[in-house]
């Protein structure tokens, strides 16, 4: 390996993760060399981020591109404050998160049923809460041509329940969706106090769990680090081969009872 030229260091380590290139550090000092390269770190980083850090809602400095992809690892405000980027450190997948504001959310104009407000933990500007309704329908859209492709991913709705205010959401499941041309995944969630807090155990935590009419559950409300609620929606996989419309959503629109107290934070769309 010392031998080598280090051209060559950098189109081998160019074909691994960047976790693996961390890891390579450690080896050869010809490796150590190679991990500080501008021109690996910008075959690590995804196509076309030079577009992504011109719609930053900030200006973005950086060192060099391995200084940049670290910095792209947490989210980066884009779109006018609608969505966040970022980058998975692991694999260097691109992740997004629509706000609340980018969503599709019924009735949420009339301040009668929903309530926009800043929120401090939130990475937006605002967030939305559900004042009182009987129709429960939040809908998200993203194109595939912006995610990596011949990746899985992964749609959660970010929300929080509100204490003291809450009422109804526990009384019948919401039905989730994810839709990618003819390709659909549908589940029913329900919104129980008893949180899951383990992301290992979500699956043991998940059988046998049923609404109070019996129904079966496929997805639970598991409790984040960031101390946000996430719901699975559904997954997808985008094999990168043409331009499709990723359609999510959560509703309860067959219900006549009332409930409230939800948060809306957004929606994060992430490798699995």
């Amino acid at each position: 390996m010392e031998h080598l030229p280090e051209d060559c260091i950098v189109d081998v380590l160019s074909r691994v993760s960047p976790r693996d290139v961390c890891r390579f550090t450690v080896t050869a000092s010809a490796i150590r060399d190679a991990v500080e390269s501008e021109v690996l770190w910008d075959k690590l980083l995804p196509p076309h981020y030079q577009e992504i850090i011109s719609r930053s809602v900030s200006p973005l400095t950086f060192k060099s591109k391995k200084d940049l992809f670290f910095k792209l690892s947490s989210p980066l405000l884009i779109d006018g404050g609608l969505k966040t980027f970022s980058i998975q450190k692991a694999t260097g997948k691109k992740c997004y998160m629509l706000s609340a504001r980018d969503l599709y959310i019924a009735w949420s104009a009339n301040s009668l049923f929903w309530c926009w407000k800043p929120l401090i933990k939130s990475r937006f500007s605002e967030v939305v809460e559900l004042r009182m309704t009987s129709w429960l329908e939040i809908v998200g859209k993203i194109n595939t041509r912006s995610l990596s492709p011949n990746t899985h991913y992964g749609a959660y709705l970010i929300t929080e329940v509100a204490r003291y205010r809450a009422f109804g959401l526990d009384a019948l499941p919401c039905e989730v969706s994810v839709e990618v041309g003819e390709y659909r995944s549908q589940g029913k969630i329900i919104f129980s106090h008893n949180k899951c807090s383990n992301p290992c155990r979500l699956d043991e935590y998940k059988k046998g769990l049923r609404s109070k009419f019996g129904e079966e559950i496929s997805s639970v409300c598991y409790e984040r680090e960031d101390g946000w609620l996430e719901i699975e929606l559904g997954g997808f996989y985008n094999d990168g081969s043409c331009d499709k419309e990723v359609k999510m959503s959560l509703r309860e629109v067959n219900g006549v009872h009332l409930k409230g107290g939800l948060i809306v934070e957004g929606i994060e769309i992430r490798p699995i």
